[in-house]
């Protein structure tokens, strides 16, 4: 799969083209659609499902170094009003406060991140660590393992500092309910 392919697969969603073109709109630097939305489209578009198939939630990371629940609650308002025609949950989050949180809800320690791509580094498996941004007409694409994952619906898990095996199995097996064609790898 290439990065064109990536693409056109992602979307196929209505709701991440909705969101890929509202995007600039947020009046915030470094924003990005990321994981599920995108390569569980790609997955939709190989297995001939409907675009928006098993996909929960949409999640859009960006990144401010004002780390204030106050800053970060003013985005998710102005994204609630930006996307309140949009029949879907959009979860939005700065990156720069994810170490603030993380640990009390998953029981491990996260380094303080320096941009939003750096919080895609951190997904569990290797076919989730993708994001696409709009900038000016075009759009940006991250994808440190490439595609190849996506492309052969295979789940690899990205061992990270903070890797949770359980968390990775849960995840893996509620896809494999819904995409029964994929592989999953063991942590």
């Amino acid at each position: 799969m290439t990065e064109a392919e990536f693409v056109a697969a992602a979307l196929t969603n209505p709701v991440n083209a909705t969101i890929l073109a509202r995007l600039p709109q947020l009046g915030v630097e470094d924003a990005w659609l990321v994981s599920g939305a995108l390569f569980q489209a790609a997955w939709n578009v190989l297995t001939g499902r409907a675009p928006t198939y098993g996909i929960r939630d949409y999640d859009v990371f960006y990144f401010d170094a004002d780390a204030s629940w106050e800053a970060e609650d003013t985005v998710i308002k102005r994204a609630k009003s930006l996307f309140a025609d949009v029949d879907a949950a959009i979860e939005i989050r700065n990156q720069a406060r994810v170490h603030l949180w993380y640990e009390e809800k998953f029981g491990t320690p996260y380094p303080p991140l320096k941009r939003a791509t750096d919080g895609i580094d951190r997904f569990l498996m290797h076919a989730a660590q993708v994001g696409i941004r709009c900038r000016g007409q075009s759009l940006d694409v991250y994808a440190p393992h490439g595609f190849d994952d996506i492309a052969r619906m295979i789940v690899r898990p990205n061992c990270v500092e903070n890797f949770q095996p359980e968390r990775y199995r849960e995840k893996a097996e509620r896809w494999k309910s819904l995409w029964p064609e994929i592989t999953i790898l063991p942590a």
